[in-house]
């Protein structure tokens, strides 16, 4: 059986690309045939994985790209730094827990939550970031078509939800009952990630997650 036929067989899509310089680096390094093969099934797992990557950043709809090393502590000297730490091993996302950046604009609530979604991302799980506008207008107009429920389904699946800018807008009665609803299907299915510039009292029953972090003005 050729080479190809091979790799067809066993389905492996990125490997076959890069097996001619797998093979020179194994010669290279004289590995025996226990470690080629390692370093063979390894760059189909690494293809996999960053295409799983990319197919889930593009799923997310995270407004930019920017990572927690990209953060400037230097800027927030009083965000702890172990504390980012803590929440970039995702631990209150594998619980689907909730958390609320509390503080005014300008302090990188938004830049955090976007790091954090690319660490959920990078981890293997689905991830979706909206503004707390753009999600209120989608339920409404979910509810006049009469697919509210599909829609409210649709956003169970999401590991951990995004909602940013919530406070900067002021609600009505229905959009607090629509939030409501959504949060109730999430409750320990999946993480929500909330922002908000307002403060905790400020914020009171409308935010319904905890714990809070309030970021430094």
């Amino acid at each position: 059986m050729e080479r190809n036929q091979v790799m067809a067989t066993l389905k492996f899509t990125y490997l076959p690309g890069a097996l001619d310089a797998v093979c020179a680096q194994a010669a290279k390094r004289e590995l025996d045939w226990r470690n080629f093969l390692t370093e063979a099934l390894n760059t189909e797992w690494r293809g996999r994985h960053l295409s799983g990557v990319e197919s889930r950043l593009k799923i997310a709809r995270l407004p930019w790209v920017k990572t927690l090393e990209q953060f400037d502590f230097s800027f927030q000297p009083t965000i702890e730094r172990k504390r980012v730490r803590q929440l970039s091993t995702l631990a209150c996302v594998e619980r689907a827990e909730n958390l609320i950046l509390l503080g005014p604009p300008g302090v990188g609530k938004t830049h955090l939550a976007v790091a954090l979604g690319i660490k959920a991302v990078e981890a293997g799980h689905r991830v979706l970031f909206l503004s707390l506008d753009a999600l209120l207008n989608k339920l409404k107009k979910a509810r006049d078509e009469n697919r509210l429920e599909r829609q409210l389904q649709q956003w169970v699946y999401p590991k951990l939800l995004t909602l940013d800018e919530i406070g900067y807008l002021p609600w009505a009665r229905e959009d607090a009952s629509l939030l409501f609803r959504l949060i109730q299907r999430r409750y320990e299915r999946g993480a929500m990630l909330l922002t908000s510039n307002k403060g905790f009292v400020d914020c009171g029953e409308r935010c319904l997650a905890t714990p809070c972090w309030r970021l430094p003005s």
